[in-house]
């Protein structure tokens, strides 16, 4: 880490990344506990809903059993007669009565006895407590919890038995009228549903906070913790909404529904305290947030590995651009460049220096070669100037004497010495073409109607840059091993073209082959790879130099032709001569 934090430019880039992943980490997690919480939430919004539901179908299955023993009720004249006798007498006096109205040839029919098995499930159903009333008192049946039934006669009405509370349950009202004379009244029955056993039927739902509340404002707490439970469902009956957010303290808060009966007289209120959801689900938010951490560490080690990377390569950068400034252009092991900017520019930097340091070569050691060469060439050879001089005295008397040819040849050499010993080293290939053409001449003055050639070579090849005299020692070695005095014809022909990604040079001749053996050992020699030094300029001499000049780019073959002679060809390739010619430029 210390390799980019030493940097300032990556300091800060570090700090505002962190800063950047940590706010986008925190945000994530964030909306993902939001998330989460709205599902717990909902999840309890279902649950009220499916207790409110379950409450609603027991009250209206109560309610439907009622209405149903009213009917039959009125279809039983035996029950009738039963009721009567229970109504407005006491224990005794209902006894007598329905021993007296009874008829032997018929069962007795108990009036109790029958509500306790068509509504009451035997006495352990939602309905505890049937009352029949006149307009004063009222007699009551009861069942408790194991079944057993009670029995109260002649309670005034204003008794505390009938008071109607939603502590003790849900109570209908129906009229008992005389099945002979139905304007006629009998009294009033009042069903008493439960609240304990119709609530007792949602324990199974995960209900935080639940309360039953009556237009009254009664409240019959289903679930939670007694009066702090209790002031909140006032709270929320009283806040008039359905369902929202309620606040319960200075950063606490709590969520309700509310589902109001549209067949009974009741409120049902739920409600779930956030802060008891959040440290129910604790384990879930932890893991929430341990994903969201590992999410965050994986993502700065990145950034800290990119970050580390690119300083990396910034400083390769620097050591490459330093070493350019001192001229060390020494080969360096390559580097493994990212596919970013900063490789690119690595591997071009690279790139450069290595260019840099062949063109260096190619323009200042090629000079101290071509000299060397030069010098070899040239060596045990008289001054040149006297050998202008010389030669224009000779020539001078040719002239007098009227020979021509002696005149012109002498000429020829002359100006084949001046260009040779210019002090430019590097020409283009038709300045080396016309060295040629010079020597050439000579050997015709020399060789008269014996020697002739001939130079096939395309334009593009004649601005090629080159070496100084590498084709004359070529030629040269035609007229030492194969050229044939006593033939009339001798032929040497210079061929060059194009290629697609090459330029090709041929020197052709007729004269005597190369032994296989002898073959060999000149291309054994020609391509030995040392700097020993040479006897003198011959194709060793030449391939050293054109080698050196061109680089990887050239190749020169020595092969015999199928008739006679021998053919040397010298490949060039495009990009070797391109990079020849961009560093003469330079």
């Amino acid at each position: 880490m210390r390799s980019f934090m030493q940097i300032k430019i990556y300091r800060g880039k570090f700090i505002a990344y962190a800063v950047f992943v940590v706010f986008i980490g925190l945000a994530l997690g964030a909306l993902t506990c939001a998330v989460l919480l709205d599902q717990w939430v909902g999840n309890s919004r279902n649950e009220a809903t499916g207790a409110f539901s379950r409450v609603e179908n027991s009250l209206q299955y109560d309610a439907d059993r009622i209405e149903a023993f009213m009917q039959r009720v009125y279809s039983n004249s035996g029950l009738v007669s039963d009721i009567r006798s229970f109504l407005g007498n006491n224990a005794e006096g209902y006894l007598t009565s329905r021993l007296q109205g009874s008829q032997y040839n018929r069962p007795l029919v108990s009036f109790p006895d029958d509500m306790k098995s068509f509504l009451s499930n035997g006495g352990k159903g939602d309905i505890t407590q049937i009352s029949l009333h006149t307009e004063q008192e009222g007699n009551v049946v009861s069942f408790d919890n194991n079944g057993n039934t009670s029995y109260l006669f002649r309670l005034p009405n204003s008794d505390e038995t009938f008071r109607e509370t939603i502590q003790k349950g849900f109570v209908y009202h129906k009229k008992l009228s005389d099945p002979n004379q139905i304007s006629r009244q009998l009294g009033e029955f009042r069903f008493l549903v439960s609240s304990e056993r119709i609530f007792k039927t949602v324990q199974n739902y995960h209900l935080d906070e639940a309360a039953a509340v009556s237009d009254s404002g009664d409240v019959y707490l289903i679930a939670g913790n007694g009066r702090s439970s209790e002031e909140l469902i006032r709270r929320i009956v009283a806040d008039g909404r359905t369902h929202g957010f309620l606040s319960t303290g200075f950063l606490d808060r709590a969520y309700f529904v509310s589902f109001h009966s549209s067949e009974f007289d009741y409120r049902f209120v739920s409600t779930v305290d956030l802060a008891s959801l959040i440290r129910q689900k604790a384990n879930v938010l932890l893991i929430v947030f341990l994903i969201v951490l590992a999410a965050m560490i994986c993502v700065l080690l990145l950034i800290v590995y990119n970050l580390r990377e690119d300083a990396n390569f910034l400083r390769r950068i620097i050591v490459s651009i330093g070493r350019v400034k001192t001229a060390d252009f020494t080969p360096v092991n390559p580097a493994r460049y990212r596919r970013n900017e900063y490789g690119m520019i690595a591997r071009e930097l690279d790139d450069m220096i290595r260019q840099l340091d062949r063109h260096i070569r190619t323009n200042y050691l090629l000079k101290l070669k071509q000299q060397e060469t030069e010098m070899k060439a040239l060596q045990h050879q008289i001054n040149p100037h006297f050998l202008y001089n010389t030669l224009e005295v000779i020539r001078s008397s040719a002239l007098v004497n009227s020979a021509d040819h002696t005149s012109d040849a002498i000429a020829t050499l002359g100006a084949l010495y001046r260009d040779i010993v210019k002090n430019e080293n590097i020409i283009s290939l038709g300045s080396e073409l016309n060295l040629l053409q010079k020597y050439l001449k000579i050997m015709e003055f020399k060789y008269p109607d014996r020697f002739y050639y001939q130079f096939n070579v395309e334009p593009a090849l004649i601005s090629l840059p080159t070496v100084k005299f590498w084709m004359q020692p070529l030629a040269e070695n035609f007229f030492i091993h194969g050229f044939h005095p006593e033939s009339e014809f001798n032929l040497l022909i210079v061929n060059g073209w194009e290629e697609e990604s090459r330029f090709v040079l041929e020197i052709v001749d007729n004269g005597n082959w190369i032994s296989g053996k002898h073959l060999s050992e000149i291309r054994q020699k020609i391509s030995r790879g040392d700097d020993a030094p040479v006897d003198s300029i011959g194709l060793r001499n030449v391939y050293t130099r054109l080698r050196f000049f061109y680089g990887k780019g050239f190749s020169m073959t020595i092969d015999n032709n199928e008739e006679a002679g021998v053919k040397i060809t010298v490949i060039l390739s495009k990009e070797a001569t391109n990079d020849v010619q961009a560093a003469n430029r330079g």
